[in-house]
């Protein structure tokens, strides 16, 4: 199976036809409104509406599953998320992305490229490795999604290009966005 073949809903209900988006720079994030990198919404915008005019699209798949920190319904989370973020890329259903009940789509990236650690020489990340390993090991271990924020960079073929953790901020990834663009 393929990235664009898998099901998955838009957050008003609608199903989403991934292969809408093939031909296109994808970057996936998993999403939390509440988090403390929820600061990257508005970087995250500003890459949308820079690049989105040459084949760039972000996929935002807000979770609860780390300190609960997207606690609302679907409804609540779109309200959010477009009248006090203004965000205005896609925003889909609110989904599991690691554990048993994982979706398909963040199953297929985390077998697709393995968790390489946070990037240590960086306060931040030191710390999110510190954190993590102190008060969830359990989210440590393994290739599954650590935190809120963890983006993936999708190529117009549908091959997943990079993995970028929690704590990598969104305008580091712009040169990669830029490599894989048409401009």
């Amino acid at each position: 199976m393929s990235f664009y073949d898998m099901e998955i809903h838009f957050i008003d209900g609608r199903p989403a036809d991934l292969s809408i988006y093939q031909g296109k720079v994808l970057l996936l994030v998993n999403t939390a409104s509440k988090c403390s990198y929820s600061r990257q919404f508005a970087t995250l915008q500003q890459l949308y509406e820079k690049y989105q005019r040459y084949g760039f699209e972000i996929l935002a798949f807000p979770c609860n599953q780390f300190n609960e920190k997207e606690p609302g319904d679907n409804s609540e989370v779109k309200a959010h998320c477009e009248n006090q973020l203004e965000l205005t890329f896609p925003l889909f259903e609110k989904i599991d992305v690691r554990g048993l009940h994982a979706h398909p789509i963040f199953q297929f990236l985390t077998e697709q490229t393995p968790f390489l650690g946070f990037d240590t020489e960086t306060a931040s990340g030191e710390w999110m490795d510190h954190f993590l390993k102190e008060k969830f090991p359990d989210i440590y271990q393994g290739d599954g999604i650590k935190w809120n924020f963890t983006k993936f960079l999708i190529d117009q073929s549908g091959q997943v290009r990079g993995r970028f953790e929690t704590t990598t901020e969104p305008f580091e990834i712009e040169p990669s966005i830029k490599s894989l663009l048409s401009m």
